[in-house]
């Protein structure tokens, strides 16, 4: 072929090239004869010249890669084909470990963080283009500690100045309960406990937005809340067989961690769950606690709205209203005092009702309990030493300083006279 020269036996021009195994070769179709052999690289120049160019003159000496560098990238396009991630995730996902790889600050980092860089490339990838995916899917496919891998994660993104939004809390419920173990039947599921995945899912979602409503969410993880509310929505399905399953089982037979918090923003969910069935008229009756209220939990989402803003919202100036307009009312149509404190109310005469409580946040509500420092003792004795400038503070009149300069002249004409013998 033209431009690549002639065979030096034959001298024809056919020249193709012909791959054997992993090194490239130039041979002469006409006669068989190998041009050129085991070249690593050549420049445009030197392969029309068909001349040999050594390693170290050559473009990849200095294109050299890493052999940790090549296990990152290799990670990085073996997490993407595991998640099953679109070709252009990928090379995103690589483009950004390769310029994480060349900052000092990661170059000379310590193993465990360089092995979850390759999964926070993906992740912010993943975050960037609104695809549902947790830090904790990939600290399990990687078998690394979350929090160093959430520590490399914020110092990628400081790093690089990437704009990584954050997971919406819906995609973010669907994620985490998709990979619970409760949706089909299996030797450690009993089949009381299997539950169907789109009704377990929708109850939960509407569990978190009231926990969101009623500041459950606000400034915390939100994988405890999403448990929480995952355990509450699953026994609410079938509140007779699970009734009598503890949250710890519960995450147990479903294959996930239990998060340390669960249990609190378990309580915290059941008493905002309690204070809406208060409001609600054939639920008062029956005196709900916090293990029987599970049974109502989809008549009190029905509602969600609507109890939510009579529980808790300041209503002392409107009840106040609502008290003085019963009062006219019953002065109108002639109604005793016997009558206004039978009313609807059931309130003895002269107090009013309670209203209902602020909604605030947690935090708020029980604020921790902060140590005051004890002021500092004054040990004032009266022989400290005075200095010149604070005693000239107390000098008043031009006889008070004749009398002192006299006073410093004596003291100092006696230290300077000898004792007498």
């Amino acid at each position: 072929m033209p431009g690549r020269g002639r065979c030096p036996d034959c001298g024809s021009a056919e020249l193709v090239e012909d791959s054997h195994y992993s090194q490239n070769q130039l041979v002469c179709s006409d006669c068989g004869c190998v041009v050129t052999e085991g070249i690593l690289t050549t420049t445009f120049s030197d392969e029309g010249n068909l001349r040999e160019v050594t390693y170290s003159r050559s473009t990849g000496e200095n294109e050299q890669v890493s052999r940790s560098q090549q296990r990152g990238l290799r990670r990085v396009r073996d997490l993407c084909r595991v998640l099953q991630l679109p070709p252009t995730f990928e090379d995103t996902a690589v483009a950004y470990y390769q310029q994480a790889h060349q900052l000092a600050g990661i170059r000379t980092a310590r193993l465990q963080k360089k092995e979850v860089l390759a999964g926070c490339c993906v992740l912010i990838t993943c975050r960037q283009r609104n695809w549902p995916l947790t830090m904790g899917t990939i600290c399990t496919l990687l078998y690394a500690d979350l929090d160093v891998f959430s520590g490399t994660y914020m110092q990628i993104v400081k790093l690089l100045g990437l704009d990584v939004p954050s997971l919406c809390l819906v995609d973010l419920v669907k994620t985490y309960c998709s990979s619970f173990k409760l949706f089909e039947a299996s030797p450690s599921v009993p089949a009381k406990y299997v539950e169907d995945k789109e009704k377990m899912l929708s109850r939960t979602l509407q569990l978190v937005e009231l926990a969101d409503e009623t500041w459950l969410v606000t400034g915390r993880h939100p994988l405890p809340v999403i448990t929480a509310a995952t355990f509450l929505a699953w026994q609410s399905l079938r509140p007779s067989d699970r009734l009598t399953c503890s949250l710890a089982r519960f995450c147990k037979l479903a294959n996930v961690d239990l998060p340390y918090p669960a249990s609190s923003r378990l309580q915290e969910l059941l008493a905002v769950l309690l204070r809406m069935a208060e409001q609600l008229a054939w639920l008062q009756v029956l005196k709900l606690d916090k293990r029987s209220v599970v049974k109502h939990i989809g008549d009190l989402l029905q509602h969600r709205h609507m109890l939510v803003r009579k529980a808790f919202r300041d209503g002392t100036a409107e009840m106040g209203a609502g008290e003085k307009e019963l009062q006219g009312q019953g002065q109108g149509q002639g109604l005793g005092d016997e009558d206004v404190g039978s009313s609807s109310l059931e309130l003895p005469a002269g107090k009013r009702p309670s209203s209902p409580a602020l909604l605030l946040p947690p935090c708020m509500l029980k604020p921790p309990k902060r140590v005051c420092p004890a002021p500092p003792v004054s040990m004032v004795t009266g022989d400290e030493d005075i200095s010149d400038s604070e005693i000239e503070q107390y000098l008043r009149t031009p006889q008070e300083v004749r009398d002192f300069q006299k006073a410093q002249a004596a003291r100092q004409a006696a230290q300077g006279t000898p004792n007498p013998p």
